[in-house]
């Protein structure tokens, strides 16, 4: 397999005014909810300042993001208000920007939350409904010259896992975030400002997962920068039997083929472990003669 740095994209992805460039290993995003009802961390970080010394460690292990979220968007989730998301992040992105460097990802659908974060300090919209739920979000992305990850799911998460169908899912996933890239270039997002990801766990069984990550090249757009999130997910439990607290070696696995695969940038809980495992596979890839 090839490693990230002979197939990354040579130019920075663009998010504001960060250039972020994908050199010889995948960018770390940081996972921070700021939720009472994540399927990961069971609202630990639900209060700001937990959320904000989270985050501050996030980017002191090496993440080069931090992705903020006031929505769970795990199966089942119930709808926040856009009030009451921009209650919970806002102070969280204004702290973190005051004493940290790191990029910073607002993780919503909604545009107001999107641009009041951005206005905060994020310098990315990570839009887990690829601007379909709200159609002022492409607005806020291109206005703001923000970074804009967009994902393919399909249903709400209140339904999403409901028996899951596709005749080909990499196909299916590639038209799709073809079609949404093509929208927000429309509307005026640039190029290098967008990122594909294609919604691990989001409306998908555990063969569609695996197809998935197999395939990369399969879901790729051309000239867009590819984003896994594979973090703790269900289908690491489905095939090992371990719990959320325990698939920290699974989850581990899955960034590593993500680094070996070309995957441009991984969504991870695990910072610190994730970079170390990612350094050593592409440090020994690096050597294959």
């Amino acid at each position: 397999m090839a490693s990230v740095a002979s197939i990354g994209l040579e130019t920075p992805w663009t998010c504001r005014d960060r250039k972020l460039m994908v050199e010889g290993r995948p960018l770390i995003m940081g996972i921070v909810n700021v939720t009472p009802d994540s399927f990961s961390d069971g609202g630990a970080f639900s209060d700001p300042s937990r959320a904000v010394a989270h985050a501050l460690m996030l980017a002191a292990e090496g993440a080069d993001i931090v992705d903020i979220g006031g929505e769970s968007t795990r199966p089942g989730a119930r709808a926040v208000a856009a009030d009451e998301e921009c209650r919970r992040v806002l102070t969280v992105i204004e702290q973190v920007a005051a004493q940290s460097d790191v990029a910073i990802s607002i993780d919503t659908s909604k545009a107001l939350v999107a641009r009041e974060a951005v206005a905060a300090g994020a310098h990315i919209i990570n839009d887990v409904s690829a601007l379909t739920h709200d159609p002022e979000m492409v607005t806020v992305a291109a206005e703001g010259r923000a970074g804009l990850v967009v994902m393919h799911r399909r249903g709400s998460p209140g339904t999403m896992q409901e028996n899951p169908r596709y005749d080909d899912v990499v196909a299916t996933v590639r038209d799709y975030l073809a079609e949404r890239v093509a929208a927000a270039r429309a509307a005026g997002v640039l190029p290098e400002a967008l990122a594909v990801d294609p919604g691990i766990g989001f409306g998908k069984t555990v063969a569609h997962n695996l197809q998935l990550l197999a395939n990369v090249a399969g879901w790729r757009v051309p000239g867009i920068r590819t984003l896994v999130g594979l973090s703790r997910k269900r289908f690491i439990g489905a095939l090992t039997g371990a719990t959320v607290e325990d698939r920290l070696a699974g989850s581990l696995a899955g960034v590593v083929h993500g680094a070996m695969a070309g995957v441009d940038i991984m969504r991870v809980h695990d910072v610190a472990a994730s970079l170390q495992a990612v350094r050593v596979v592409l440090a020994i890839e690096a050597e294959r003669q």
